[in-house]
């Protein structure tokens, strides 16, 4: 019912969906549910997500830093506090102006292996 960031392994990605991200991008699997998943991810400044689309739904709360977030036909600049929604079938991105952490909780919970490339 808990878990510690420090005992977490953050695992380098070069795949989301079967596309490629660009620069360095960090996942750390934090906790999961039944039916969702938390994630801490890490961006360097200028690493971004491809635009791809998950089969299922996420919130994606910033951390630190600042980031480009497209959802849909909309962009938006996010920084730390601000949260955005990745709706199942809607193709988003994210890239990264600065060093950026956000967390991510993703539903259904779902293997990473299924969309990350690690």
């Amino acid at each position: 019912m808990v878990s510690k960031n420090a005992d977490a392994e953050g695992r380098a990605i070069t795949t989301i969906e079967g596309l490629p991200v660009r620069g360095d991008v960090t996942v750390k699997p934090l906790m999961s549910g039944d039916r969702m998943v938390m994630l801490e991810v890490h961006y360097s400044a200028g690493s971004a997500s491809p635009v791809h689309v998950h089969r299922h739904e996420s919130l994606c709360y910033v951390i630190s830093g600042r980031a480009e977030a497209t959802v849909g036909n909309e962009s938006f600049t996010l920084g730390p506090g601000d949260v955005c929604l990745h709706p199942d079938g809607v193709p988003h991105d994210l890239k990264a102006i600065v060093d950026t952490t956000v967390i991510e909780v993703k539903s259904p919970s779902q293997p990473l292996e299924q969309f990350l490339g690690v």
